[in-house]
């Protein structure tokens, strides 16, 4: 019996690792990336993360696929302005900065109260649709009311004229980053702790049985229009937080492209998991912030990836790892390690080929003169000759067909001959 004791207290410390390994490394990135252009990148991420996590808990938890989830997001990010506006106008005399992003938490409320009354009565396409129109009206309102929206050019405020609950400089972006990953925890916890309450189970089994969940005595409405106007909280204190960071917000916030940035990086990251959009809110930002500075093609590969996770790993990047960690767990990697390391290598090779060809693709049809030679994977090729369309293809087509025609064949022969061998 203490053996299951200690193993039982063992597996709920390691159920816990995150909270107390990923707060670490929140504090330590400044100290590794203490550039300006990293340390904003990390307030993004911080930013990212919380706006991700407010999505899940539509599309994970409750089911509901939104187009429209800057709509939230752009707003609250708009009242956060205007109230830090408001304080810069007043000599830094009023609301303190730290408390900016409550504003735009209240906004995302208020307007998801107001959206959802009607949005939330129907659930899968019609709701989608329903949002994606949401979105574009708002969008195209923030052209129209100029002021309010501030017009293309937005609206700008200065957070170092705002007075500190602490006394914190916040003219430094470091602790401005700071400041972003405290709410950023307590924005994780508080949504974490949600998914533990009758409400958080109601919107699990809302969106696996809506009829079931009626049976037993819940409105299924009220439980989506709840977990809707908590959704949009989170999503606009994710938006007053931008306005903490950036010091500007335009019609972008309450674009369609953010719509689809939280969506993409929900997903990629794995919308089952609580981890899953943080991870791939992060990997998107950086994705977004660092690939577009290499190439031009950088939004082809976002879809690339997200077409490649929707068709292949559903359950997303965390959702892969969790399962080869549960079957290394199980014994399920004993005997073909070796050809799992290979299929992985084959699969990047693959992937190199694919990019060549992609990069010069993008060259040929896209620069002014395609025989200018360019620099490519350390080399300069000229996109005019087929020597470089040859090896690019030929990589390609060798990495994907010892992946796919010769590693797989033979995982499936060992996993199906260790699987005998236990039966025997």
């Amino acid at each position: 019996m203490a053996t299951n004791t200690a193993a039982g207290g063992a597996s709920n410390l390691l159920r816990f690792w995150p909270w107390v390994v990923i707060p670490l490394l929140a504090l330590i990135l400044p100290q590794i990336f203490d550039s300006r252009h990293g340390i904003t990148l990390l307030s993004h991420m911080g930013i990212a993360i919380i706006f991700a996590l407010s999505y899940n808990m539509l599309l994970g938890n409750t089911g509901l696929l939104s187009f429209g989830h800057a709509v939230y997001y752009g707003l609250g990010a708009y009242v956060a302005m205007h109230v830090l506006r408001m304080v810069n106008d007043a000599g830094g005399e009023g609301l303190p900065l730290e408390l900016i992003p409550v504003v735009g938490a209240a906004a995302g409320l208020f307007f998801g109260v107001i959206f959802g009354s009607f949005s939330v009565r129907r659930a899968g396409v019609v709701f989608a649709m329903i949002t994606l129109g949401l979105g574009a009206l708002v969008h195209s309102s923030s052209l129209m009311f100029s002021d309010f929206f501030g017009g293309e050019a937005g609206l700008f405020g200065d957070r170092t004229y705002a007075p500190s609950l602490f006394g914190v400089d916040y003219g430094s972006n470091t602790n401005t980053y700071y400041l972003v990953v405290a709410w950023a925890l307590i924005a994780a916890i508080s949504i974490y702790l949600l998914r533990k309450t009758p409400l958080g189970w109601m919107a699990n089994a809302v969106r696996d049985n809506p009829e079931r969940a009626q049976f037993v005595g819940y409105n299924p409405t009220i439980v989506r229009f709840i977990q809707f106007a908590l959704s949009a909280m989170f999503a606009g204190l994710a938006g007053g937080l931008f306005v903490i960071t950036d010091e500007i917000v335009n019609d972008e916030s309450v674009g369609q492209i953010q719509s689809g940035i939280v969506l993409l990086g929900s997903y990629i990251g794995g919308i089952g998991y609580f981890v899953g959009p943080m991870v791939g809110a992060a990997l998107v930002t950086v994705l977004e912030s660092s690939l577009s500075s290499y190439t031009e093609a950088w939004v082809l590969y976002f879809g690339l990836l997200f077409i490649s996770i929707v068709m292949f790993a559903p359950m997303g990047l965390v959702g892969i790892v969790h399962t080869q960690y549960l079957t290394w767990k199980a014994g399920g990697w004993k005997g073909n390690t070796g050809i799992r390391l290979y299929m992985v290598l084959a699969g990047l090779v693959g992937i190199f080929g694919a990019i060549c060809v992609i990069e010069m693709s993008y060259h040929y049809f896209r620069s002014w003169d395609p025989s200018a030679p360019f620099a490519l994977m350390g080399f300069t090729v000229n996109a005019t000759n087929a020597l470089p369309w040859l090896i690019s293809f030929g990589i390609a087509v060798i990495g994907f067909g010892l992946m796919l025609f010769h590693g797989k064949p033979m995982l499936a022969r060992r996993i199906s001959g260790s699987s005998e061998g236990g039966k025997a």
